[in-house]
């Protein structure tokens, strides 16, 4: 079982980047999928998640209206679309995978897998 996250990099402020978080060994939709982010010195924190087969969608309140996640279960892959982003926004971001229910979705204790995380860095 792996998870390949990628998409990291330098954006300026207001910019985007799409990460994806790619499986293998496992078909992604059996499993809630999160991202995570930690910023040097910070604790790692949730930032969005979806649950399996259904596929509810989660949010922190520091990314809503600006960051979406999504699947694509034929690449079995998970995407998180990162726009309007912010200086803040700038963290190693891990995506992981487990049995979450949605209201757990960004508790990091709830996932068994992990990725090795991307590096965003948004600066001017």
């Amino acid at each position: 079982v792996q998870l390949q996250a990628s998409g990291g990099g330098l954006v300026q402020p207001g910019g985007s980047l799409r990460l994806s978080c790619a499986a293998s060994g496992f078909t992604l939709d059996d499993y809630a999928i999160g991202w995570f982010r930690q910023a040097p010195g910070k604790e790692r924190e949730g930032v969005s998640g979806i649950t399996s087969n259904d596929g509810n969608t989660y949010y922190a309140d520091s990314v809503k209206g600006r960051f979406t996640i999504s699947r694509d279960n034929a690449k079995n892959t998970v995407y998180l679309q990162m726009n309007s982003l912010k200086p803040e926004d700038t963290a190693v971001y891990y995506c992981a995978a487990g049995s979450s229910s949605y209201w757990k979705l960004l508790a990091p204790r709830e996932y068994d897998y992990w990725g090795q995380g991307t590096l965003v860095t948004v600066s001017s």
